[in-house]
């Protein structure tokens, strides 16, 4: 985003125009222009200038490029890589998690070793390997090994989400067993029994629900 672009938002926020006019004037989406004011002070306290200096300081930290050694990524692919990150977040990963997913998902064929991961992050190794290790353990992403050089590969492919909704999946059923047994052994006639019993049958239905429509939409075109 352009110091011209922040100044007309600072000058909408002023004359009390809503974000979905602002973006209308700027050709944005409305969530581009929300996600720049909300990081960067709010509608009462959004300073354009501040805004384009702190967009400024993350570029120089450095984000994941599309593959390692390419050309450093324009404007719009690092707008891009930051509201994935920042949607990533808002979805409940921590934060080096999603900056790994995200880095994963925008290279150029979803495969990084943990030193591209390292280097392109500007993070140490230390921190690549609790953030593959989490993101492994929740299906998004997958190991493979490298038996010439001797090294792990990780990757990000068309069924990274059909494997992470039936891994979350199964733990909500898990946890929906556990709620319905309880309720049974307290009673589901007594208060607290008859609030664990129902949650869980609630947290079955959900979840068998959504492993069902996983399976029928995993080969979805795109």
């Amino acid at each position: 985003m352009t110091r011209q672009e922040r100044q007309r938002i600072a000058t909408g926020l002023a004359e009390g125009r809503s974000y979905a006019e602002i973006a209308r004037r700027l050709d944005r989406p409305t969530s581009t222009i929300s996600r720049e004011v909300g990081r960067n002070g709010g509608p009462s306290d959004y300073r354009p200038e501040r805004a384009h200096q702190a967009t400024a300081r993350r570029a120089r930290r450095g984000t994941l490029a599309r593959s390692p050694g390419a050309e450093p990524q324009d404007g719009k692919v690092f707008e891009v890589e930051e509201g994935a990150v920042e949607m990533a977040i808002g979805m409940g990963l921590p934060k080096m998690m999603a900056r790994v997913l995200i880095g994963l998902w925008l290279s150029e064929d979803g495969r990084l070793t943990a030193a591209e991961l390292s280097r392109g992050l500007k993070v140490s190794p230390a921190s690549i390997s609790m953030a593959v290790g989490y993101l492994t353990q929740q299906g998004l992403i997958r190991r493979e090994r490298d038996p010439q050089r001797r090294r792990d590969i990780y990757v990000v492919d068309d069924d990274a989400w059909y494997h992470s909704t039936v891994i979350s999946s199964r733990q909500t059923l898990a946890a929906a067993e556990i709620a319905k047994a309880a309720g049974e052994t307290l009673g589901i006639d007594t208060p607290v029994g008859g609030r664990l019993a129902r949650g869980g049958a609630f947290l079955e239905r959900i979840s068998l629900d959504a492993l069902a429509s996983a399976e029928r939409w995993r080969d979805l075109p795109p």
